[in-house]
């Protein structure tokens, strides 16, 4: 089956190494590279050009850890749906709204008090569920659990992103 990991000749799995990604995308790139191509017909340089677009969308996609996540159980028909499928865990639920409360807070004290902490917690989270991920993914092949950890993932993404912009 052609995907991002065959394509790049990596093996189907979450925890991939930088480097090795990085690597895989070098050469997968410079095979393809429209340079050359440069004295092949018109036909064969939109095709290089396809298949360089496809190598960095690859690479791109599976640089990221959440959006290599996402890719793996869509990959495996359980997708996403972060648009339509908004359920969570209460536990998940709770923690939300507490970090929400924490980020008012924090915007209306003019010395942003408690936004380390806050800071701290959110990438912690992060650091969970990438480990989780290695679990779900790799080790239990457990491709449902992990689109709903994945779910979650964005959450806490986008919650890192607006306490980072403060």
């Amino acid at each position: 089956m052609d995907n991002h990991f065959s394509l790049l000749n990596l093996p189907k799995q979450f925890d991939l190494s930088p480097e090795a990604l990085e690597q895989a995308w070098k050469q997968a790139s410079s095979r393809v590279h429209p340079d050359r191509f440069a004295t092949a017909s018109a036909a064969e340089k939109r095709v290089a050009v396809q298949w360089a677009s496809r190598v960095n969308d690859a690479y791109q996609t599976l640089k990221n850890p959440l959006s290599r996540a996402a890719y793996m159980c869509e990959l495996e028909d359980f997708p996403i749906q972060a648009e339509s499928n908004t359920a969570m865990g209460a536990e998940f639920l709770m923690t939300q709204m507490q970090w929400r409360e924490q980020l008012d807070d924090v915007r209306t004290d003019p010395q942003h008090n408690g936004l380390t902490d806050l800071l701290q917690e959110i990438q912690a989270k992060q650091l969970e569920l990438f480990d989780e991920m290695k679990n779900l993914i790799d080790a239990r092949q457990d491709y449902a659990s992990a689109a709903k950890r994945v779910r979650e993932w964005m959450f806490v993404n986008k919650m890192h992103q607006e306490v980072k912009a403060l």
